[in-house]
């Protein structure tokens, strides 16, 4: 019998200005809230809130995790790639 597979997660990738943030994490419980909530989007990407906008560009949303107290923006493409625009800490 085949190993059963969970669901595919979506691909992180990140804005430059999200990568120019993650070069100034130097902090190991930071990495560790960040690891966090990429691993909570990446499994469900539709889990933050939608923020407002027009519908011209990427429909932007929003993760908050209180726990670690992280947030995070991204929008999701048509192949659900997961684009991280900022890491924000809270």
């Amino acid at each position: 019998m085949a190993p059963q597979h969970g669901p595919r997660r979506a691909r992180i990738a990140f804005s430059d200005s999200a990568a120019k943030q993650l070069e100034n994490i130097t902090s190991e419980a930071e990495i560790h809230a960040l690891d966090r909530a990429l691993v909570v989007v990446s499994v469900n990407p539709d889990v933050g809130e939608a923020l407002p906008g027009d519908s011209a560009g990427p429909q932007l949303r929003q993760y908050t995790d209180e726990v670690e107290s992280v947030r995070l923006l991204y929008w999701v493409t048509a192949l659900r790639t997961v684009v991280v625009v900022a890491y924000i800490e809270v």
